[in-house]
């Protein structure tokens, strides 16, 4: 193996090893921003040693082993709090020297606790939503702050310093390195399941640049969503999600023409679903309703997503289904989005004009004032109406409040084909 397959093999490494690596550490060292560090050096160690000794039999193992012991090395150092150093140390030592089980081996143990700690810990509501986003990514995704930058178009300084903030806030407030219990845990739940689907949004349609998707980032939360349903079997809300990020992400191929032009929902060929998607996501969905509980935000959302995807093509479409499901909706999550998607799916149960009807009802709402969807829904309506002049309005309009270009182009080229039938 030449020395660039090694640097390859350990990129691909790190991806899957870090989360588990930090993890692991975090819950020795209480310090998340210190366990990224001596992951970090573990990694360094490999690059500058496994091209001149290849890579070992265990290679997770040997950087969690390598990890721990710099971890020991630092507490030693610093001598940070005498009576913890000599209990840390002396803890992780007696794992390595299990009784007739190598170092490495003891490295390698399940670890699924410490992941599921790091995961609340990284989306602690103590930090912001960009904070707890940009974190995850960094922590659990395995990227780089050069690689969330470039996801979100934004500078990588910016995210860096999102990074940097976050974990200081965690050690300054002194969060505990544990999954919250009781009410707490619905609460802190509700953050991370949150995070995730900020994270596969801003994949599944960006809100910047010039593409419509970044694929990359709805495989990173969906990753992370499958994680966490390992980590916690018996959430429902937690498998809802998955069912709906992957019943959502079956379309990815239909969305978005070979131009890079987006596809609207009713226009796209559905034999280009992915149908094992679809059906792991379905089979999520069922897996939730039969944990019981009540029936979450997640839980109705991958139910409208089921009857789009149950459906043969656009006309076998239940709206009426959906536009109960979104009523429901309405109820357990009350937002304005969530209204509009209604109003969506009365238009199409009940015809344009009662669409229409409830999304005039919108126009002052404060939240949406600049939603680009509204507008756009308002001037799909209009043009279903014949009222084409207004139409042309309302698509300009929502083209200047989009800053992703491919959604910007295909709004004005609506807005043009609405002069061309006045």
């Amino acid at each position: 193996m030449t020395s660039t397959d090694i640097h390859r093999s350990i990129d691909a490494l790190w991806r899957i090893e870090s989360p588990r690596l930090i993890a692991g550490l975090a819950r020795m060292v209480r310090d998340v921003g210190v366990a990224e560090e001596l992951a970090h050096d573990a990694l360094v160690t490999a690059l500058e040693q496994w091209p001149v000794t290849g890579v070992p039999d265990q290679p997770g193992a040997w950087l969690m082993t390598t990890a721990k012991r710099r971890a020991i090395d630092m507490l030693r150092r610093k001598a940070l709090h005498a009576r913890k150093e000599h209990e840390f140390a002396r803890e992780i030592e007696e794992q390595m020297e299990m009784s007739g089980t190598s170092p490495e081996a003891a490295a390698d143990d399940p670890i699924g606790d410490d992941l599921l700690r790091l995961i609340f810990v990284a989306c602690h509501p103590v930090l912001s939503t960009e904070a707890r986003v940009a974190l995850t990514l960094r922590l659990l995704g395995g990227l780089t702050t050069e690689e969330i930058a470039r996801a979100y178009l934004t500078p990588e300084p910016t995210i860096a310093q999102r990074i940097v903030r976050a974990k200081r806030t965690l050690s300054e407030k002194d969060i505990p390195f544990e999954v919250p219990r009781g009410a707490e845990l619905n609460e802190r739940l509700d953050s991370v399941l949150e995070a995730i689907y900020l994270i596969f949004n801003e994949g599944y349609t960006a809100t910047a640049g010039d593409d419509l998707m970044r694929p990359a980032l709805c495989e990173d939360a969906m990753r992370l969503g499958r994680m966490l349903a390992q980590l916690m079997p018996r959430e429902p809300e937690v498998h809802s999600l998955v069912a709906l990020m992957e019943l959502q992400a079956s379309r990815t191929s239909a969305r978005i023409k070979p131009s890079g032009e987006p596809v609207l929902l009713m226009d796209q060929d559905r034999s280009r679903w992915d149908q094992l998607l679809i059906r792991r996501g379905l089979a999520s969905l069922e897996h939730a309703g039969k944990l019981g509980g009540d029936i979450g935000p997640y839980a109705l959302q991958a139910a409208i997503a089921a009857c789009h995807a149950r459906a043969g093509d656009a006309e076998d479409t239940d709206w009426r289904r959906i536009a109960l499901l979104y009523g429901l909706l309405g109820r357990v999550s009350p937002s304005p989005v969530v209204e509009l998607n209604r109003a969506v799916a009365m238009s199409m149960a009940f015809g344009p004009a009662t669409g229409l009807a409830l999304v005039d009802k919108l126009v002052d709402e404060p939240a949406l004032r600049k939603y680009h969807l509204l507008p756009t829904v308002r001037g799909d309506l209009l043009e279903k109406l014949g009222r084409h002049a207004e139409a042309r309005e309302e698509f300009v309009r929502a083209a200047d409040m989009t800053a992703n270009a491919r959604e910007r182009q295909l709004l004005l080229e609506r807005a043009t084909r609405c002069v061309q039938s006045t």
